[in-house]
């Protein structure tokens, strides 16, 4: 799992839950953190975050999260990083 993966357990764990998988067994959404920031590609793979697109770590954690949304968008999973 790369840097900064983490699990939902806190506030976001029943909004996770519900989301519909935009592939098998994953789910792609935006998310915007309380400093600002907005992340429009992170996959969620079984409850897990794992993955920002374009960056070779997650560079946030949960409680930083103040809003989730699902978008479905894709990206070739071959790209750097």
């Amino acid at each position: 799992m790369r840097p900064g993966a983490f699990f939902f357990t806190a506030k976001w764990a029943d909004a996770v839950r519900a989301l519909d998988e935009t592939g098998v067994g994953y789910t792609v959404v935006s998310i915007a953190l309380a400093d600002g920031r907005k992340f429009d590609q992170a996959l969620i793979d079984s409850g897990y975050l794992t993955r920002v697109r374009g960056l070779p770590d997650v560079p946030f954690c949960e409680a930083d999260i103040i809003e989730l949304k699902q978008t479905d968008a894709k990206w070739n999973w071959g790209e750097s990083p």
